[in-house]
């Protein structure tokens, strides 16, 4: 399993925390920026990574800035991508479970407890299916009528 993992300057230090939780886990990741702490745009890190899980080039993607939530809103503009904000691990085991979300996003402000944790979770469910494919047929639906 391939993971696609970016941040902006805001989750740089805490993107090499988050890869190294990965490499823990036995997963192996694709760093697509930001490589220093110069300011850069979060909308245009959440479209290279979600283009990456989109087109297959990866199986997942992490996301990561300030508080996960400009990278949540940019990643799921992206057509194809479901990406979650995850605080805790029930949230990332449901973000798979029931919305079988493609990409994690994660806040670098919120420090570094639990977040194996919750990775492990993550990357480790698999979508329930049943009434939540239904569901999930509609989001592709409201995607293609936009």
């Amino acid at each position: 399993m391939l993971i696609a993992v970016g941040s902006d300057h805001r989750g740089l230090e805490f993107k090499k925390f988050v890869i190294q939780c990965l490499t823990e886990l036995g997963l192996e990741s694709q760093d697509f920026g930001s490589f220093s702490v110069e300011p850069v745009d979060y909308p245009d890190i959440a479209g290279t990574v979600g283009k990456a899980v989109v087109n297959g080039q990866c199986n997942f993607g992490i996301l990561i800035c300030g508080t996960g939530i400009g990278m949540s809103i940019a990643a799921n503009k992206v057509k194809g991508i479901r990406a979650a904000l995850c605080c805790d691990a029930f949230a990332a085991e449901r973000a798979r479970l029931h919305n079988n979300a493609n990409i994690i996003c994660l806040g670098a402000e919120r420090g570094e407890e639990g977040v194996e944790d919750i990775l492990g979770l993550f990357f480790s469910t698999q979508f329930e299916g049943g009434r939540h494919q239904r569901r999930l047929e509609k989001l592709v639906e409201m995607e293609n009528s936009a």
